[in-house]
């Protein structure tokens, strides 16, 4: 109960519902963009480390609501390709998490996270096809990526959008991918002796807005509206990506 009592009067708890609930809007209708929105807001109230703990933790159980959907529209196989790769990675990026300045992490998050942004924006996108070794492949640098700067999504979304999926299966395929991810992470950091009780705590109890805020999300997905959804994403992620920059400070 002192760990509960301590989380929720946690003076950067306000700051951390508000994140995870546009977070949470922007994955139950984009099926991703969790870390680009939550991380660089996150990073301004807790430790990285913590950042990624409490995300994990609410991305982990927050969206097994939108589930039973993800799995109808999307490719259980071709996700499991992308986390076999994402075993591999995944755990170089942790171990370079822990190497890591607060500060730096926080520029480089907001910076990766821009230029990402851009890149979508732009329409820049890995035309050649993705076969099985290929997609695992896209899974390594995924994992690495989770690692280091909890940002899975943006080199599977890319190299989804080159293909000629709808965009409910690359949804599905994305909701599907990061769940099998948080989980992976959650046990690197369990093997690394990583995981720590106040930000897990704290995880939990954003895990409600989150929810919330993804079945709102999946409410208003409307495929044939795509194109609108993401560009308020993209908005989205550009604000919390330039709100989290130390420059600020």
């Amino acid at each position: 109960m002192d760990a509960l009592w301590q989380a929720l009067s946690f003076e950067g708890l306000p700051l951390l519902i508000a994140a995870t609930f546009v977070a949470g809007i922007v994955r139950g209708f984009a099926g991703f963009g969790t870390a680009m929105v939550f991380i660089p807001i996150a990073a301004l109230a807790v430790e990285p480390i913590n950042a990624i703990l409490i995300m994990m933790t609410f991305d982990l159980f927050g969206p097994l609501l939108l589930l039973p959907r993800a799995w109808r529209d999307g490719e259980p196989k071709d996700v499991g390709l992308l986390g076999i790769g994402a075993i591999i990675g995944l755990p170089f990026g942790v171990y370079l998490l822990t190497q890591l300045d607060p500060v730096v992490f926080r520029w480089m998050v907001s910076i990766l996270a821009l230029i990402l942004l851009v890149l979508l924006m732009s329409g820049w996108r890995y035309r050649n096809p993705l076969g099985a070794l290929m997609t695992s492949f896209v899974g390594v640098i995924s994992g690495f990526m989770c690692g280091v700067a909890a940002l899975p999504g943006p080199a599977v979304i890319m190299s989804y959008m080159s293909s000629p999926r709808p965009p409910q299966v690359i949804r599905g395929n994305m909701m599907m991918y990061l769940l099998l991810v948080d989980a992976m992470t959650f046990i690197v950091f369990a093997i690394k002796g990583l995981l720590v009780i106040f930000p897990l705590i704290i995880g939990v109890v954003l895990t409600v807005p989150y929810a919330i805020a993804g079945v709102i999300g999946q409410w208003i997905f409307n495929p044939e509206k795509e194109y609108i959804y993401r560009r308020v994403a993209y908005a989205m992620i550009a604000f919390s990506a330039l709100a989290g920059m130390p420059v600020w400070d």
